[in-house]
């Protein structure tokens, strides 16, 4: 087992994903140096001695580059062996299954084609990372890893860094463009400004949507896979088009993902016998 957490890790900086994360960071601080260079709000104020802003900025930065690793490196849920997710078949050890009462939603448990583990309810085998991931969301190309149970909730304050310090950047390359009186020697004088900003635009978008589709996920306590895929998922395919098993109502799904730390026995919510922690 802790071989192959070692062997996981070393394949996650060391694999496919390096050249993406290396290409993050230099991007990341090639256009704050930019903004630095330029005339900028964060120059002038550099300049006349006034650090605040700059210094925050700059910290800023470093964190959400560190939310960037961590997300990137961190194990996201992975299934290595059948041994601790026995007791996950149906939520309750086996002594206590006939106890749960009969139900249209009853399921076969499914053991996976690729790893043949045994698949806890929301668990989905990732092609790329070759592992099932518990209560999978996706694989991101760019952190080059899967989000699931266990980095999801910091993938999303990643986002949500992330968009604070595009905006914070995209404001100060605004404040930077300098005048010319034709568009030739404006373009001259900004182009590269403008190309950070123009870029910083885009990504600001971007991370803005996808941070939105997550909080809104998460407020309906489901996931981009179950959200995409609801009618190729077994354990949906019962549901009506409009019902969701795990919703318990957006203020305890948003408070369960932010605020509640554990293994959630998602057979419990389910099957309504009330979620336990383990």
């Amino acid at each position: 087992m802790l071989y192959n957490a070692r062997r996981t890790m070393f394949k996650n900086v060391f694999g496919s994903g390096f050249l993406v994360r290396t290409a993050h960071v230099i991007l990341t601080w090639v256009i704050t140096l930019i903004l630095f260079l330029h005339d900028t709000d964060l120059r002038k104020q550099e300049e006349t001695g006034r650090l605040v802003q700059p210094v925050l900025f700059v910290l800023l930065v470093l964190v959400s580059v560190l939310l960037y690793f961590a997300v990137s490196l961190m194990d996201p849920g992975f299934i290595l062996s059948d041994d601790s997710d026995l007791q996950f078949t149906l939520g309750v050890a086996e002594e206590q299954q006939d106890m749960i009462p009969p139900t249209t939603k009853s399921l076969r448990q499914r053991r996976c084609g690729h790893c043949l583990l045994q698949q806890p309810m929301r668990s989905k085998h990732c092609q790329t990372c070759q592992h099932c991931v518990r209560r999978y969301d996706h694989h991101c190309p760019w952190i080059e890893n899967c989000v699931g149970e266990r980095n999801h909730r910091w993938f999303v304050l990643y986002l949500a860094v992330q968009l604070l310090v595009l905006l914070w950047g995209l404001h100060m390359a605004w404040t930077g463009f300098s005048y010319a009186p034709t568009w030739q020697l404006w373009l001259r004088a900004n182009g590269v400004l403008l190309a950070a900003a123009a870029l910083v635009a885009l990504l600001s978008l971007t991370v803005l949507l996808l941070l939105g589709s997550h909080l809104y996920l998460v407020s309906l306590n489901t996931t981009t896979w179950e959200f995409m895929s609801r009618h190729r998922i077994s354990y949906l395919k019962h549901c009506g088009a409009d019902e969701n098993p795990f919703d318990r109502g957006a203020p305890r799904n948003l408070w369960g993902f932010f605020c509640v730390w554990g293994t959630v026995v998602w057979e419990q919510v389910y099957f309504r016998e009330g979620s336990e922690q383990v």
